[in-house]
């Protein structure tokens, strides 16, 4: 059995990422852990500073159980360099190559509106974006295999 990933994306401000980051794939506050009623009761029990608060933190997960879980962690530092491993969002469905742009163009168009930013457009194939925080992501066609069951 293949391992299973979380995804984990360093931040400045732990809200406005998480909003962004739920638009874009539809993911969801994920719960606390058992038997926590919510995040600050979770963070209770760990020794952290009196200045950490569950605004310091997100952790998303995919609705349906599928995509990787994402933490989104807020640290010091600010980001200086370009990002080394960046997510793809795939745009599902099928059809011409022009139709799957027109629907990668309509994703990018619409993270805009949410706070990314397109960096650059590799025309019919791939657009190169990044988040309110500056983190390289593309957007793409999802597979024909992917996108025939989508």
């Amino acid at each position: 059995m293949a391992a299973r990933i979380d995804l984990t994306l360093d931040c400045a401000n732990a809200p406005l990422l998480a909003a962004f980051w739920k638009t874009a794939l539809g993911y969801v506050d994920e719960p606390p852990p058992a038997p926590f009623k919510t995040r600050e009761e979770w963070l209770a029990q760990f020794d952290l500073p009196e200045d950490d608060s569950a605004d310091d933190g997100a952790w998303l997960c995919d609705p349906d159980g599928v995509g990787p879980r994402l933490s989104i962690l807020k640290v010091p530092e600010p980001k200086t360099a370009k990002n080394r491993l960046h997510i793809d969002v795939r745009v599902p469905g099928h059809g011409s190559p022009g139709e799957r742009w027109a629907r990668i163009k309509a994703e990018s168009e619409r993270l805009v509106k949410a706070g990314g930013a397109v960096l650059q457009e590799f025309d019919g194939h791939h657009v190169v974006m990044a988040d309110p925080e500056g983190n390289e992501f593309c957007v793409a066609a999802a597979a024909a295999a992917a996108a025939a069951s989508a």
